[in-house]
């Protein structure tokens, strides 16, 4: 069974983004006849000589009249080696939030780059978004190399560029591919006019790059379902159900359940398919325990060894995605895992300038605006740093009133 890559591709408008998955999925034969015959007919009211690819992904009616991507467009499609799941996410600054969705549980981003104009200001902002995130790994896809004569010197400049800002924002892992998103060029098959290019097409790499559980914790279970069937063939049987947020889970295993902190091990692991010895990070399982403690929705089942302290206040970088205001003294419901508790925002530190990742002073973030904050908890929470774990150190803010979500965040420290 192959695994699943989650990639994220983002860009200024017109670099090609939504070319580009048109042509990967075209070209992998992932397009069904009748989709394709829906295209060329959209492609010829629009007046174009060939088919426009990008209307694939370019779905919403505001996209295709403007022929820019505003929402996160997802597409599924499958090699023999591997799955994926491509977010192609927009380039106007106006639409940071929407970047960050796509990109919040992306293994790895493609940040396109127009090879004539290089990397400009919303190239910037994209890796350093990626870097933010802490996305695994970076391909940088230098596009329109047809524009450019297919020219070498121009591509080598720009991946020198972006290797100094890769280094600014401590991005460890980046891989450059010159292509043509229009005519494929180095997409899913090599480019007969990169002939100097010795690397891998777009797609051979996304085949082969590894996909790692980048938690540095141990095993981490938010109990979403307590389950006690009552029924006279399992009179005693109690699990809690959930998916596992990172780590791994095994049979044996001393664990600790938080926020109450009592202890006890793993008796059994069940799945729709039957018992397991062990089960890793995704993975959707239902977990018996030797001992029989209160737990409830909400709780964290957790590895002994690293377990968080619960705590009652948290520092947090947060990306407002409403169209509101987030001030010290706002009431609002924190949400992290299965866990959902009251919150007061104590104080707006300062707000991040992405492109030049200066802080500035801030009273207050508005939509899109990134900055880092203090909040106050009516219950304590079990989170690590975003930067061990995203699975349990990230969370959202939620309007107590509307129930919208007002911002995406990460934790920072308590």
């Amino acid at each position: 069974m192959s695994d699943l890559l989650r990639v994220a591709t983002a860009g200024s408008v017109d670099d090609g983004k939504s070319t580009l998955i048109g042509r990967l999925l075209h070209d992998s034969k992932n397009i069904f006849a009748d989709q394709l015959d829906a295209i060329d007919s959209a492609s010829r009211r629009r007046g174009l000589g060939e088919t426009d690819l990008a209307l694939l992904t370019d779905g919403l009616r505001a996209e295709r009249e403007q022929g820019i991507t505003i929402d996160v467009a997802y597409r599924y499609f499958a090699t023999p080696r591997r799955s994926f799941v491509l977010a192609d996410t927009p380039g106007h600054v106006q639409y940071t939030r929407n970047m960050v969705t796509g990109a919040s549980t992306a293994d790895v981003a493609v940040v396109l780059v127009d090879a004539r104009h290089g990397l400009v200001e919303q190239s910037h902002r994209h890796a350093a978004v990626a870097a933010l995130l802490r996305v695994g790994h970076v391909v940088l896809a230098v596009n329109k190399m047809d524009l450019v004569h297919f020219a070498e010197e121009v591509y080598d400049g720009i991946v020198a560029d972006f290797d100094v800002l890769a280094s600014q924002l401590g991005i460890g892992s980046v891989t450059a591919i010159p292509l043509s998103a229009l005519h494929g060029d180095n997409v899913v098959e090599p480019s007969v006019n990169l002939g100097w290019y010795a690397g891998p097409t777009l797609l051979e790499h996304l085949e082969t790059v590894p996909v790692r559980d980048r938690s540095a914790v141990g095993a981490r279970l938010p109990v979403q379902l307590v389950i006690r069937p009552r029924s006279a063939s399992h009179p005693d049987y109690r699990a809690y159900a959930g998916r596992i947020a990172a780590g791994e889970l095994s049979v044996g295993d001393e664990v600790v359940v938080l926020p109450s902190g009592r202890r006890s091990r793993v008796a059994g692991i069940d799945t729709f398919d039957g018992e397991l010895e062990s089960a890793g990070t995704g993975r959707s399982v239902a977990v018996r325990l030797t001992d029989d403690i209160d737990i409830s929705r909400g709780d964290l089942i957790c590895a002994v060894a690293d377990a968080p302290t619960p705590t009652r206040e948290l520092a947090g970088r947060v990306c407002i995605v409403a169209e509101r205001s987030l001030r010290a003294g706002d009431r609002l419901r924190l949400k992290t895992g299965t866990r959902d508790v009251r919150a007061i925002v104590g104080s707006v530190r300062d707000r991040l300038d992405v492109a030049s990742l200066a802080r500035l002073d801030a009273e207050a973030l508005n939509l899109n605006d990134i900055g880092d904050v203090t909040l106050r908890l009516a219950e304590p929470v079990a989170v690590d740093s975003y930067s061990a774990s995203r699975g349990t150190g990230s969370f959202l803010l939620i309007d107590e009133t509307s129930g919208a979500t007002v911002a995406a965040g990460m934790v920072s420290g308590p």
